[in-house]
């Protein structure tokens, strides 16, 4: 039966929903968005033609709740929901609810969800099916010859709910936080394990199926570079494939959406291990966050294809042929450096160059918050070339050119990521991350610029009190002539480096102390450009309210300054042994019999932290007693709050039992 679709409410946020909005807006489609609480001034919302509320913050009360969406839905007079990923894109009763309201869902049949909404159920259909997999293990019966294992969510994806277990003695404590992730992610805490294949490729495939028999297999795409098993970097087609296993994959694609009669856009993904043999892992029965790498590869719009396949049209017999290459990176509010630590606050500037090849898909714009209740992603940048090599250098500089203004970023890691040999040269795997990360994540090549971007800002600022071009003007409260040097001071952020910044203005120019070879060539507020042994460079320089300064250099790099005052306070300090919030976000619980008082031992995890939908555990700086427990489930806590106070044995007064008598 086929139906025109006039309206559409995407029953999501962030990205996802302004990447639809934007098809249906060339479609000639009227939008509907739904936001919550923490939401409503966000891009999504804005971008919309008319927008709901859904009352609170949390996940669980507002995208989660399937009977608010339906309601918003048949209020604002959409005639067809279209789930996005995440949220309540997988599920079945989810599904049914919009059917059943007479609304048109633009997803896959809710049988087909059902069938592969429990991975365990689903491994038992594709085994039917003759597809390869791994064999489940049950975790309580699980053997050390059964290490490692990979504890997975049942009901999601996206690295909620999952856990490598190295040690039988872990298993239980992952176990329930894999628990507890998958319930809040996904309303769903089924957890499953099976065996952890040691590097190996996450490489999937694309299917399209319409209600009419015929079901494309659009390629594959590898995925292997990923961090707490969500992931980072994305690129069709998968690399280093020969024609015989790309073909076995196809196949084993279009059997798994034939086997249960499924409609619209999926994913199938498999694990090729070091030897190559493929292993299916799950089928995403939705969009996949990665789907643009396979647009610009085949030149379609996959949520055009949806619409028009939930509408009832025919797709052609036959997949449009390929060209080029294309690679996705997702620009994350995180620190790669500090354990992957999501980082908040105000978001001054997003841009990203444009150019043919690239493009940008975010859920956020210059003047936007970056808040703790959600995933951190920021956005996606898409590279498409003839050549993968050209569009992996394509990627890497339109990233390094990027202004991004605001939280801490994983950019620095993406650029050298996609530079790193291994990946240039196509060896990919899963562990890419355990390996490199510190060697990705040292101060940058650019790090001896820090001190020439902190002159940049220094030189910026006078420009901006118009008074850096002026011989003899009063600057700061400071007569400047040549006999009296000019004194700023910067810390690069978040390495903590700190630069002191002396210059002059005289009738000659203007000269930097310190800084041998180095000529300033020209100032303005937003622009230094100094000659550095006969090369010159331009510093893009713009400060914020809070002291906070940003310095684009155009040969590559970028620095994160705060401005200090001219005399550090010396008073500023915590109390040893304090146990200090990285970041904002909800106290989920406390270690069993906590209490203060007790003896706890270097590493012993104490309290974990939910935060943009993951869990993060803090440990026990040191062995020694727990003089102080601030943390209480439920509690919402800032970045640095105190949470709990450890005196470190040999510190301190000693305690009775080893007082002498």
């Amino acid at each position: 039966m086929s139906s025109t679709i006039s309206s559409v409410l995407v029953a999501n946020r962030g990205e996802i929903a302004c990447r639809i909005f934007r098809t249906c807006a060339d479609l000639g489609i009227t939008t509907v968005a739904v936001y919550s609480d923490a939401d409503a001034g966000a891009l999504h919302v804005r971008s919309a033609d008319a927008a709901v509320r859904l009352p609170g913050t949390s996940p669980a009360d507002t995208y989660l709740r399937g009977d608010l969406v339906v309601k918003a839905a048949l209020a604002a007079g959409a005639d067809a929901v279209h789930p996005g990923y995440g949220f309540l894109s997988e599920n079945a009763g989810f599904a049914r609810a919009v059917l059943d309201a007479g609304l048109v869902w633009i997803g896959p049949p809710p049988g087909a969800i059902d069938a592969m909404a429990s991975k365990t159920r689903a491994k038992e259909l594709m085994a039917a099916s003759g597809v390869p997999l791994l064999v489940p293990v049950a975790p309580d019966k699980a053997t050390d010859e059964d290490l490692p294992l990979l504890l997975k969510a049942a009901a999601g994806g996206g690295g909620r709910g999952m856990r490598v277990v190295r040690d039988l003695a872990a298993l239980p404590g992952e176990l329930t936080a894999a628990t507890a992730e998958a319930r809040s992610a996904f309303g769903d805490g089924e957890v499953f394990a099976e065996p952890y294949v040691e590097r190996g490729r996450h490489v999937e495939v694309q299917v399209m199926a319409d209600a009419h028999g015929t079901v494309w297999a659009l390629g594959t795409r590898d995925c292997s570079l990923q961090r707490r098993h969500q992931k980072v970097v994305e690129e069709a087609p998968a690399p280093g494939l020969d024609d015989a296993l790309r073909t076995t994959l196809h196949d084993a694609a279009v059997a798994a959406a034939r086997a249960v009669d499924y409609r619209g856009a999926g994913t199938v993904e498999f694990l090729l291990s070091a030897e190559g043999r493929p292993y299916f892992l799950e089928m995403n029965t939705r969009l996949q966050v990665e789907h643009p790498v396979t647009e610009a590869v085949f030149g379609v719009d996959l949520v055009a294809l949806q619409v028009r396949v939930a509408e009832g049209e025919a797709l052609p017999a036959e997949p449009p042929v390929p060209s080029g290459h294309a690679v996705e990176a997702r620009l994350y509010a995180e620190d790669p450096s500090r354990a992957w630590q999501p980082q908040t606050g105000p978001l001054h500037a997003l841009r990203v160059p444009e150019a043919p090849g690239l493009r940008l898909d975010s859920g956020y714009e210059g003047g936007d918050l970056v808040g703790v209740h959600y995933d951190p992603m920021l956005a996606k940048v898409i590279a498409h070339a003839p050549t993968r090599a050209e569009a992996v250098r394509k990627l890497a500089r339109a990233l390094e050119r990027s202004r991004v203004h605001g939280p801490v970023t994983n950019r620095d890691l993406l650029v050298r990521s996609l530079r790193h040999p291994d990946f240039t040269a196509g060896r990919l795997d899963t562990g890419f991350y355990d390996r490199n990360l510190d060697a990705l994540t040292e101060p940058s090549a650019h790090a001896p610029q820090g001190a020439l971007a902190a002159l940049a800002a220094a030189l910026a600022d006078a420009a901006a009190r118009g008074t850096a071009g002026t011989p003899g003007a009063r600057l700061g409260g400071w007569r400047n002539v040549p006999s009296q040097a000019q004194v700023k001071r910067y810390r690069t952020e978040p390495d903590g480096t700190e630069h002191e910044i002396r210059y002059r203005t005289t009738r000659d120019g203007r000269t930097a102390e310190g800084f041998s070879g180095v000529r300033v060539h020209g100032v303005r507020r937003d622009r230094v450009t100094l000659e550095t042994d006969g090369v010159l460079q331009h510093f893009q320089v713009r400060a914020y309210p809070g002291g906070r300064v940003y310095v684009d250099v155009s040969t590559g790099g970028s620095h994160t300054l705060t401005a200090l005052p001219r005399f550090p306070d010396p008073t500023v300090r915590a109390e040893p042994g304090s146990l200090l919030a990285p970041m904002p976000g909800t106290v989920v619980r406390v270690a069993e019999g906590l209490r203060e008082g007790a003896h706890v031992t270097a590493g012993q995890p104490l309290l974990w932290l939910e935060a943009m939908k993951m869990e993060h555990r803090v440990s026990a700086p040191a062995s020694g007693t727990l003089t102080a427990l601030h943390a209480v489930p439920g509690r919402q806590v800032e970045v640095g709050a105190l949470l709990a106070v450890v005196q470190a044995e040999g510190s301190g007064e000693e305690s009775q039992e080893e007082q002498p008598s």
